[in-house]
């Protein structure tokens, strides 16, 4: 073996490692993530009931709105472009993009607290309170994405840790108070704090006057991120609201509660680019030939999880359930079957689409979100008038497997497309 071969198998075998550590950080931050989200989502279930939880999932896919339109403009620019780069170029860039991310939830939150009290006594409060939540809850995601960026997953990690320490007295003290927006406010409160501890942490301040000038510089690719990531969510957000007007609001709260056993996976999903994106975009540059790879074992590993996952969750006895998910789960039980089948499509989706915002193929990628985004809302509302609140579940585990077919269809012609000395463009100021 000659010299050079030697160099560069503890070369090969040290960016191995480093890649399993990122990924390892990855899991352990989506663990913590999708653990404070399911004990959320099931201390609300249990002390509400189904109709009032069917209130807190609506504000809660609102949420999902908001926070995918902060990550197409503010965060995911930032991670394509920001990734791996000099220190000094990434603090300016965190700067403007959590300054960004701020800004935006300032400003959809003054519009939640005006639609709010419009929206009657019941869902009313609940987005009023969300609306007065929301600039902390995208400052912290800001951060988790910054963190990612920078191959410093740990503080990420530790920041979600933080946010479900907080979590625990606000539980408590809305638990006592019994209302939807008491539970609201609780979860952004500690959001809060932990967005506080992403400024100790990263020893940069968010700037907001810097906003208009990254939404201009990231124009090329926040515009297209932003209908992309607003398909997703609002194709969930139509789906929930045209469910609870077909079926009725209880039938969003069994969704939610079925959602709420796959909470692991799907807490994966809603934050997948935050490890996946970045570890593509250094596969990329790398080795550009195994990003396809990359990307199949992203997917597949995904599918697998789930519907393992989905097989255990089929041998829970009911004590056990109702113990867990209260009065909603003889509701939620009837769902997991097709909302595995509906986690395990869109996780196997998620590889390509990580193979895509690598490559930044902006139009490709949205092409194949608003596609897959019109067969989950008529999948699932075509379900629903059909079946009720199974046959919108059913529809939306088709629509999932069409929408990775998709896909996978484009990220094949995207690699075809890609030349192997072109990279995607690596900013430095």
């Amino acid at each position: 073996m000659t010299i050079e071969g030697e160099k560069t198998r503890p070369r090969a075998a040290t960016a191995r490692r480093a890649l399993v550590g990122r990924l390892s950080w990855g899991l352990a931050d989506q663990a913590a993530s999708s653990l404070s989200n399911f004990v959320v989502g099931i201390y609300v279930a249990r002390s509400l009931g189904v109709a009032a939880f069917g209130v807190f999932s609506l504000a809660w896919v609102t949420y999902g709105v908001v926070l995918n339109v902060s990550r197409g403009l503010a965060t995911d620019p930032l991670v394509v472009r920001f990734s791996g780069v000099p220190a000094a170029s990434w603090r300016a860039a965190v700067a403007r993009s959590s300054g960004t991310a701020l800004g935006l939830g300032a400003a959809l939150g003054a519009a939640c607290l005006v639609v709010g009290p419009a929206l009657g006594d019941r869902v009313g409060p609940a987005f009023a309170c969300l609306g007065v939540v929301l600039p902390a809850l995208l400052l912290q995601d800001a951060w988790r994405y910054a963190f990612f960026a920078a191959g410093t997953g740990r503080k990420a990690f530790v920041n979600d840790l933080v946010w479900g320490v907080a979590l625990v007295p606000a539980m408590v003290v809305a638990a006592r108070v019994g209302s939807v927006a008491a539970f609201v406010l609780a979860w952004g409160a500690s959001a809060a704090v932990a967005a506080g501890y992403g400024c100790l942490q990263s020893g940069i301040r968010p700037r907001m006057p810097q906003a208009r000038g990254w939404l201009r510089e990231q124009r090329d690719l926040g515009y297209r991120y932003l209908v992309e990531n607003v398909a997703l969510s609002g194709a969930s957000q139509l789906r929930a609201y045209g469910l609870g007007a077909i079926v009725g609001v209880g039938a969003v709260g069994a969704v939610r509660g079925a959602e709420l056993l796959l909470g692991p996976f799907l807490a994966v999903l809603m934050g997948l680019s935050l490890v996946t994106v970045p570890e593509a975009a250094r596969v990329l540059r790398q080795a550009p030939h195994r990003l396809g790879r990359f990307c199949l074992l992203l997917g597949g590993g995904q599918v697998a999880a789930a519907l393992l996952w989905g097989a255990a969750l089929l041998l829970i006895p009911d004590r056990l359930g109702e113990l867990v998910l209260g009065g909603v789960w003889h509701s939620a039980s009837q769902l997991i079957v097709p909302v595995t089948l509906g986690v395990a499509g869109a996780g196997l989706g998620t590889g390509a689409a990580a193979g895509l915002r690598a490559l930044a193929a902006a139009r490709r990628s949205l092409r194949c979100q608003l596609f897959a985004s019109a067969c989950y809302v008529g999948g699932g509302l075509g379900g629903a008038a059909v079946a009720g609140t199974v046959g919108s579940a059913w529809g939306v585990a088709a629509a999932t497997v069409s929408g990775s077919a998709v896909w996978w269809l484009n990220l094949r012609s995207a690699l075809r497309e890609h030349h192997p000395n072109s990279v995607p463009e690596v900013r430095t100021s």
